[in-house]
């Protein structure tokens, strides 16, 4: 097994995508008590080709043999090395509501690398509660605690109308990548990575699919998009919860 150090700006962001299910994938293989697994069996999996999964695992290294299969061991631990998850990485969440509390109590991102360090909000009635093992900090202190701790990934799970804010100031203060749930597109420098999770556009892709009448006939709720106004502006369309994914 040999493995390759390739530009990372030169990998298709199709294959990059794709690592970390098959990271997950072999993990789940392991925990059955498999040592090897076959690229045919890895693509039934995941339902991609065997040709797919040799082609992008080719572009890291040489990772198998034909007729064995990979150890599946060495492979996992190749993808995190690829991935940059060999070892911890702390985050800030900023938000502190129902969906920020969810996050500060989920057990399953330090199995997978990653650890919420600190946690912020900007409502004086949650700033020093304690939440586990974290006391949410004031949103004032975002920039001194991140630089204090090194910290370069952010995690914000803030109304919409608050996010580019959070944003900008967590790259001011040093952060590299972002996870947003927030249902807002960021502008933000082309050197810092975003990633989004809106289940609601997940769920509109699977209406498309579906069809017109298999829903409930309930009747939709448009208010979503009605123009609201602020000081005599009209706002743009966004869902008014505060949580919203």
């Amino acid at each position: 097994m040999s493995q390759r150090h390739p530009d990372r700006h030169a990998i298709p962001p199709v294959v990059v995508n794709r690592l970390p299910l098959y990271l997950r994938t072999l993990c789940y293989a392991q925990q059955e008590g498999l040592l090897t697994i076959s690229s045919k069996e890895l693509g039934r999996r995941l339902g991609f080709s065997a040709a797919q999964i040799r082609k992008d695992l080719s572009l890291f290294g040489e990772f198998g043999k034909q007729g064995t299969g990979y150890p599946i061991p060495q492979l996992i631990q190749a993808l995190r090395r690829i991935l940059h998850i060999d070892h911890m990485w702390d985050m800030a969440l900023v938000g502190v509501g129902a969906l920020g509390r969810a996050l500060l109590r989920y057990q399953g991102l330090t199995k997978r690398g990653f650890r919420i360090a600190m946690a912020f909000d900007s409502d004086p009635r949650k700033i020093g509660q304690r939440i586990g093992p974290f006391v949410v900090q004031d949103v004032a202190r975002l920039e001194e605690a991140i630089r204090m701790s090194g910290i370069r990934l952010g995690v914000i799970a803030t109304p919409p109308d608050a996010a580019q804010t959070i944003a900008e100031r967590m790259v001011a203060a040093g952060v590299r990548g972002i996870l947003s749930y927030a249902p807002i597109y960021l502008q933000l420098p082309p050197e810092v990575r975003v990633e989004y999770i809106d289940p609601v556009v997940h769920l509109q892709r699977i209406t498309f699919y579906i069809g017109p009448h298999e829903g409930s006939s309930a009747p939709l709720d448009e208010s979503e998009c009605q123009p609201r106004r602020e000081q005599g502006q009209a706002q743009e369309c966004e869902p008014e919860s505060e949580d919203a994914p």
